[in-house]
């Protein structure tokens, strides 16, 4: 998988999600998930945060989420159709890579992004979660959920039609590693891969767990 430009890679990811759209993503909605996303709104309410920005938002299933929660929210997704669906659904959605954010610095109180740094190559990892500090306030939390693996790049077997998605699947170790070199990582924790909706990729071919981390960016000096 080496030498691919993560172009190609996004690319590939916008028409898979785009064939994705019209079904309903209930993965964004498993126990786990729910528990976390309900935790996040706690702790971003509890600091007086108003904002949020969602990378890799998808339909927008969980952006209704925290706008039910009173926040002010925005997403965006490489996928065209999953943003008309979620701006059909009311959103502030908009397309665009976390290569190349189109906001200002520091405009979001606090950032979410579930099961998408997963599609980012290690080539690129570090300048797209740079990308998420930028536009996330000094001191804000950055809540990031992956599927773990044993540090290894990979076509999804489980994917049938061409082209499949590409998965970047890192051990606890690599994750940690990883954010930590952008601020804090106040709290991580995982959780057994299920079945069913609570099953990750990989079509039961991969070990692996549900890795759920929140970075803290640096505070101002």
């Amino acid at each position: 998988m080496r030498g691919i430009p993560e172009a190609h890679h996004e690319a590939d990811l916008a028409v898979f999600y785009d064939r994705q759209a019209p079904v309903r993503n209930t993965r964004a909605l498993t126990p786990h998930r729910v528990h976390c996303r309900e935790w996040f709104i706690r702790l971003v309410k509890s600091e007086h945060r108003h904002s949020l920005f969602e990378l890799g938002c998808g339909t927008g299933v969980e952006g209704l989420e925290f706008v039910r929660a009173g926040l002010h929210y925005t997403g965006v997704d490489l996928s065209p159709e999953c943003i008309h669906v979620a701006r059909a659904a009311g959103l502030d959605a908009t397309v665009a890579s976390g290569r190349s954010l189109p906001f200002p610095d520091s405009v979001f109180d606090a950032a979410w992004t579930m099961s998408t740094l997963l599609h980012v190559p290690n080539s690129g990892i570090h300048d797209v979660v740079r990308e998420l500090v930028r536009v996330t306030a000094p001191g804000a939390p950055i809540a990031v959920g992956l599927w773990s693996g044993e540090d290894c790049e990979v076509l999804n077997p489980e994917d049938l039609q061409e082209p499949r998605r590409f998965f970047s699947r890192r051990s606890d170790e690599t994750v940690m590693r990883i954010f930590g070199g952008h601020g804090s990582v106040e709290h991580f924790q995982t959780w057994p891969e299920g079945v069913g909706v609570e099953s990750g990729p990989g079509a039961g071919n991969w070990s692996q767990h549900y890795q759920f981390l929140v970075l803290r960016t640096p505070a101002p000096n």
